[in-house]
């Protein structure tokens, strides 16, 4: 099976390896690229919580971060990527998407910042009147897609410049909210992460090698 991997570069690695490793051909084609709004410190000082929604999300917080408190991270991979850099997540949703964890989060949830893309979806704001600030932007690539039997798709930026760069290949979604955004987009969603995590994707995809 030729797999599409689209992650950025910094992290298409190991799940291109690990896909190897099940005898998918892979096709490593980035095509968003992550960039920081700042690098002046954020100072949580005050807040109940800090939300953070992705794994992009947890590196630049813990590179701006101080006095954080307790942090909700939205799934286990932003769980995950919080511990790479140190930082223990207070609160882990079951329902890894950002509805899930506002439904989840222990109320009064007290005063909140949502930490997150500079396009992400305002939830936190709206429904807990939340502050927000902008850690990075997602810039969309435009390159030539390679002919592939399914894309792997870890956002819903992804899913989104996948859509505008012409891509037509069912896809494999990391959770939720990037099959939303992908079936938005008029594609297939072929299967979709169990846990939204690199295992679950590397997990959907080989139940997908075994089925096809």
């Amino acid at each position: 099976m030729r797999v599409l991997v689209t992650r950025a570069r910094a992290q298409a690695q190991p799940l291109a390896d690990r896909l190897r490793g099940l005898g998918a051909e892979v096709l490593e084609c980035p095509l968003i690229e992550i960039e920081p709004v700042a690098d002046d410190p954020i100072d949580a000082a005050g807040y109940d919580w800090v939300i953070v929604t992705s794994a992009n999300g947890a590196a630049e917080l813990a590179r701006r971060g101080h006095n954080l408190g307790r942090v909700a991270a939205v799934g286990p991979g932003t769980a995950d990527a919080l511990r790479r850099h140190g930082l223990e997540p207070s609160f882990v949703p079951k329902d890894s998407s950002q509805d899930g964890l506002l439904r989840e989060l222990p109320r009064p949830a007290g005063r909140v910042l949502f930490a997150a893309a500079e396009e992400a979806r305002r939830g936190p704001v709206e429904q807990l009147g939340a502050d927000f600030v902008p850690l990075y932007r997602t810039r969309h690539l435009r390159p030539v897609l390679p002919d592939a039997d399914a894309v792997v798709l870890a956002s819903p930026s992804a899913a989104r410049a996948y859509a505008e760069a012409g891509g037509r290949a069912p896809a494999v979604t990391i959770g939720p909210e990037t099959s939303r955004a992908v079936r938005d987009a008029g594609l297939e969603v072929r299967a979709e992460a169990a846990t939204h995590d690199l295992e679950g994707l590397v997990a959907a995809v080989r139940d997908l090698m075994e089925s096809a």
